[in-house]
């Protein structure tokens, strides 16, 4: 093992110059399974709203990485004891975190497999490598799993001031242009401390972790539950929904090997740890697989996969309606029987025409885990009462709206 691997830095268009500091990280970033994460966006379609839109999985990992081991500066500055081992450890465990994404991260999460969240993949893929680490991981996914008795560390890797959301609103919100999510995020790293093994914040940081929620809720809204987002990447479910259709009847489909092992076959968490090779074989699928694929299929003689396949490559998407009720089935019926007559549809044909769903907005939940502010007398509040504005406690509502997809014309 190269020692020099240590002085390897990536340059990063939001923190400047990121450093190394263990040599197994520049191990496992070598690694082709994480190498995979290069060729899966960020952001699935969003770049369809905003162009700028097309960091990856990789760049976001690195970043998640760097402000874990300034987060570990901070808390060791402040007394709070983490040994190298768990420094080590926790760093492996953001830079792992989101190794189990498949192609279009979330758009796709229950498409190609049934009921497997990316979560439980990507501790599958760390268990993969510490076979191969020989055990070096053993901690990190210790950590991952929150069996660790440090509970800080784990909130540190997963909770609703980790590490993974401070990189992905600073970073989604650059490459996107949308303003609104800006955070803070020295300001918030350096605040950080423990109290009784709880994760904090120090009061005079309050305002931050206001803004932080705030630029949550914001970019929920704006970015990721973009209604031309939605319409796109609801689009995409779509075609995939057809063509495993079309493959279990037994049709011939193109696609690339590895989207055919999984558009051919059902596979659940089960069959993964059944099967070491389906892990093997998923670590081969990326956004370009699924895009091959979708070029090809315009001209498949499925007249409702056609159709789908040609809108999304000439980004001519779903109308989308949103609305905070659900929508009227007279509604829907009567936008239904008009596509259905003008592109001659079955009844069976026409789900993935016309739809409704619905999203939820959620910036801040306490019931999930709290956001602890450390007042100076050193006691702890959540900060829903620690936050002087009325915002916060309106934001720990969660808002649930209702869409209707339809095509334009």
């Amino acid at each position: 093992m190269n020692k020099l691997n240590k002085k390897k830095i990536f340059n990063d268009p939001i923190y400047g110059f990121i450093t190394i500091n263990h040599t197994i990280i520049f191990d496992l970033i070598e690694h082709p399974y994480f190498q995979r994460l290069r060729r899966i966006k960020q952001l699935g379609l969003t770049h369809l709203v905003y162009p700028g839109a097309l960091h990856t999985r990789f760049h976001h990992c690195i970043g998640a990485m760097h402000i874990m081991q300034k987060a570990i500066e901070v808390l060791r500055s402040k007394g709070h004891n983490i040994s190298d081992k768990e420094a080590e450890a926790v760093s492996i465990a953001i830079l792992l975190h989101d190794i189990g994404h498949g192609p279009f991260s979330h758009a796709l999460e229950n498409s190609i497999v049934n009921g497997i969240s990316h979560e439980e993949i990507s501790t599958l893929f760390m268990d993969e490598l510490n076979t191969k680490f020989k055990g070096k991981l053993d901690l990190a996914l210790t950590i991952f799993r929150n069996q660790y008795k440090k509970k800080f560390l784990y909130q540190l890797v997963s909770s609703q001031l980790d590490m993974d959301r401070i990189d992905y609103l600073k970073r989604d919100s650059f490459y996107s242009g949308v303003s609104e999510g800006v955070v803070n995020s020295d300001r918030i790293i350096t605040m950080l401390t423990v109290k009784n093994d709880e994760l904090a914040i120090e009061e005079k940081g309050i305002y931050s972790i206001e803004n932080f929620i705030i630029a949550r809720r914001l970019m929920y809204w704006q970015v990721y539950l973009h209604k031309t987002v939605l319409s796109a990447e609801n689009l995409l479910v779509n075609i995939l929904k057809r063509a495993k259709e079309i493959a279990l009847n037994g049709d011939e489909l193109f696609c690339t090997p590895a989207l055919h092992q999984f558009l051919y076959n059902q596979y659940n968490l089960q069959s993964f740890k059944d099967d070491p090779k389906i892990l093997k074989s998923f670590a081969e699928l990326d956004d370009i697989d699924i895009m091959a694929s979708v070029k090809v299929w315009v001209s498949h003689s499925d007249k409702t996969l056609k159709t789908l396949c040609k809108m999304i490559t000439n980004r001519d998407l779903y109308k989308i309606k949103l609305q905070k009720k659900k929508f009227d089935k007279a509604e829907i019926t009567a936008i239904s029987e008009k596509i259905k007559t003008k592109l001659k549809l079955s009844d069976k044909e026409i789900s993935y025409f016309v739809f409704q769903n619905s999203i939820v907005n959620n910036a801040y939940n306490p019931k999930m885990d709290n956001i602890n502010i450390l007042l100076k007398n050193g006691k702890m509040l959540d900060i829903k009462e620690a936050a002087d504005t009325f915002n916060i406690s309106a934001l720990s509502t969660p808002v649930k709206k209702w869409f209707l997809c339809f095509p334009k014309h």
